[in-house]
């Protein structure tokens, strides 16, 4: 048999968010690599057609706001025991900090940090993660590596994950669980699909970047492999840019 460090041959995979965008890339990539799949999302349509994508069966899926507890313990319950989390869910938000209020920092963070938080704990509270699993989160690079004009929420809500991972990743050593987290930059979703920014506007703001183009989702989701594989034994408490170079400018 072919050694196959990358491989998730065997291994029980959760990923949230996954009905479209990098979670949805993340799922894909996961199966292609044999993993067995959990996905959770409020979207059940969308998961359905995820799962028709996948090259293989056996997948389970779970229609669950992740912003309510009972909903996520109810179907923490039901997980069979896991060998990774790809922890991604999120919302983008672009609010300057002046005109922004309590409630758009609360609907914010309940999603990009609470949620995650949430869930871990949800998760170790039952049990359901196996010694020497791996925790990925997806960060970003805004909040951690750089600011933004109108992401001061959204970049606080991403370097929370980023600080709670570095104490996670303490904490869980002892049991071989490896906490890392991916920071993206700017990434080709969904996200741009309903906004009044122009093409030309986009175009623009790309040649900040040295490689001249946003990242794609499978991009994002290679590298979530890499840390959820049997490659990454060695890495916990780090966070993988892959901003396409914008940082180094």
């Amino acid at each position: 048999m072919e050694h196959n460090p990358f491989s998730l041959e065997g291994k029980t995979i959760l990923v949230t968010g996954a009905a479209s965008g990098i979670g949805k890339s993340i799922a894909l990539e996961c199966a292609y690599q044999g993993a067995k799949l959990v996905l959770l999302d409020m979207n059940e349509a969308k998961l359905t057609e995820v799962i028709s994508l996948m090259p293989t069966n056996g997948h389970l899926m779970y229609v669950v706001n992740l912003t309510n507890h009972q909903q996520l313990s109810n179907a923490v319950e039901q997980f069979p025991k896991l060998d990774g989390i790809a922890s991604n869910a999120g919302v983008v938000k672009s609010l300057v900090a002046q005109f922004s209020e309590k409630k758009d920092a609360e609907d914010i963070f309940n999603i990009n940090s609470i949620s995650h938080i949430d869930l871990i704990q949800t998760i170790l509270s039952y049990k359901k993660l196996k010694k020497g699993a791996s925790i990925v989160f997806t960060s970003s690079m805004s909040g951690v590596f750089c600011g933004a004009v109108g992401g001061a929420l959204y970049g606080a809500s991403k370097a929370a994950i980023y600080g709670y991972s570095k104490a996670l990743a303490l904490e869980l050593s002892p049991k071989s669980i490896r906490v890392n987290t991916v920071n993206p930059g700017m990434i080709h979703t969904g996200i741009f699909d309903n906004t009044s920014i122009s093409e030309e506007e986009f175009k623009e703001d790309m040649k900040h970047y040295p490689l001249k183009r946003y990242g794609r989702p499978e991009e994002v989701a290679y590298a979530v492999v890499y840390l959820l594989s049997d490659a990454t034994q060695w890495m916990t408490g780090t966070a993988l840019l892959i901003d396409g170079g914008y940082s180094v400018q």
